[in-house]
């Protein structure tokens, strides 16, 4: 096959075929190559199904408040095949002094809610006269200063939902750079937000109150990979199975080493997890302020119940460290979107591990899922045993934002800017949501199309939701 390029995208994940997809989309005539180390793309996003259940080894949806992210749906065709729960009709549960607290699906109901003491209502809202947070704290010590410790046991299941983190170990300038760009900027996250509402308002681009919707496929998240990989021809365009040893620049582009021949490029993309990037760029800069970032890994105990066992309504619930649980929580799929379980059938995903429980992966099966079961039969009020039960872990680590992260972004930053046609987007690089992903993906290939470079963008201001 031709060895040289236009573009070489390292990395078959959502980010890869993001940038593939937005390049065909500008110029159907881009001469292009995507290589991924498996047998399948789709990264971490991997769908399980097995006797009538689907279930999520990866990510089980997204929010339809990215613009790139619809927009992808809509040229793909998967705005028609796409399913919907949205948030305003699905409530959300924190396991907290021993039972599930129900969290009001606005802002409005959330501060009236008795969630937490009045007192302490009053002190989160006394943020507006504390001055913003020297240095890079984490974000327990952030949350604590500005709003107090009541709600940290709130903010640490968000976390752990999101990043499977340790809110003790999270910089808040990190996850949350936007809501951290607002302290600093208006002196409180309260007076930001208003300073931004009343900016809106003056603009004309005041923005209708609502809220999104979490959006899957009715055979699964897989669909989304499996369909931006219809629209590349293996052999040509797509090498599977291909891993890549190096990547090295040279007088005139790029060069790439892989298990299947070298191939050269004018422009070259990593679409990859941060760590594997990092590997790759130790050739490219001898700057790097780290090689490497932690990572966490978790396992999901998936639950089928018959008839005659009911789960709450709503999304699902998740548990912070205080309560000393064996589960980080748990997610109500067959709640969230139909056909996940067979009929009369209800099904759930627990989850396990995460930043602070690493050990409670490596149990064996019997133990791990006994724990489990007892965990979440106690929460859920069930007497039934499973008629369906497996276990499923992800090949892919989650990347923690931790100690250095927003340094390691501004050394990204320049070493795309340094390095002509290199561009670098990924798993944990800027978010690791799925939209985070599409973003990227969308301003990367932009940005070979402009022939400019792909650096961070303003932070943005990112929402908290159970």
């Amino acid at each position: 096959m031709t060895t040289h390029f236009s573009t070489i995208i390292v990395g078959g994940g959502l980010s890869g075929l993001t940038v593939a997809h937005k390049l065909r989309q500008q110029d159907p005539e881009h001469k292009l190559l995507v290589l991924e180390k498996n047998g399948a793309t789709g990264g971490v996003i991997r769908t399980h199904r097995e006797k009538g259940f689907i279930t999520e080894i990866g990510p089980h949806g997204f929010l339809d408040n990215c613009n790139e992210s619809k927009d992808i749906l809509r040229e793909t065709g998967l705005d028609k095949e796409a399913v919907k729960a949205p948030l305003i009709e699905f409530v959300r549960y924190v396991y907290l002094r021993g039972k599930l607290q129900l969290i009001p699906q606005t802002p409005l109901k959330i501060s009236m809610a008795p969630l937490i003491p009045w007192k302490d209502k009053f002190r989160a809202v006394s943020e507006i006269f504390r001055p913003p947070l020297a240095g890079e704290p984490t974000v327990a010590k952030w949350v604590d200063y500005r709003f107090g410790s009541a709600m940290l046991p709130y903010i640490d299941a968000v976390f752990t939902g999101t990043y499977a983190g340790d809110f003790d170990k999270l910089k808040i300038d990190a996850v949350m750079p936007g809501v951290r760009a607002l302290e600093k900027e208006h002196g409180s996250v309260i007076k930001g937000v208003f300073a931004k509402m009343m900016a809106n308002r003056k603009s004309g681009t005041k923005k209708k109150i609502s809220m999104p919707a979490m959006t899957s496929f009715p055979t699964g998240m897989s669909r989304l990979p499996e369909r931006l990989t219809e629209q590349l021809t293996e052999g040509k365009d797509l090498l599977l199975n291909c891993g890549v040893s190096a990547v090295a620049k040279t007088e005139s582009g790029w060069q790439v080493e892989t298990e299947q021949g070298v191939f050269t490029a004018d422009t070259l993309v990593l679409a990859t997890p941060t760590n594997v990037a990092l590997k790759f760029l130790r050739g490219v800069s001898d700057t790097m302020p780290m090689t490497s970032i932690p990572e966490t890994w978790i396992g999901t105990v998936v639950f089928g119940f018959g008839p005659g066992v009911t789960i709450p309504p709503g999304f699902g619930y998740l548990t912070p460290e205080v309560e000393k649980r064996f589960t980080l929580g748990s997610l109500f799929s067959s709640n969230m979107f139909p056909g996940r379980a067979p009929e009369n059938h209800v099904v759930f995903e627990t989850l396990i591990g995460g930043r602070r429980h690493p050990e409670r992966l490596e149990l064996p099966k019997e133990e791990l899922v006994a724990k489990a079961l007892a965990d979440v039969k106690e929460i859920l009020k069930i007497d039934q045993e499973p008629v369906y039960t497996t276990v499923l872990q992800s090949d892919g680590g989650i990347p923690q934002l931790e100690e250095g992260y927003p340094e390691l972004l501004e050394w990204r930053d320049e070493v795309v800017r340094s390095n002509h046609g290199l561009h670098i987007c990924g798993f944990g690089w800027e978010g690791i949501g799925l939209n985070d992903m599409m973003k990227a993906g969308t301003k990367v290939a932009k940005a070979i199309i402009d022939a400019t470079d792909s650096t961070t963008s303003d932070a943005e201001v990112k929402k908290i939701y159970f």
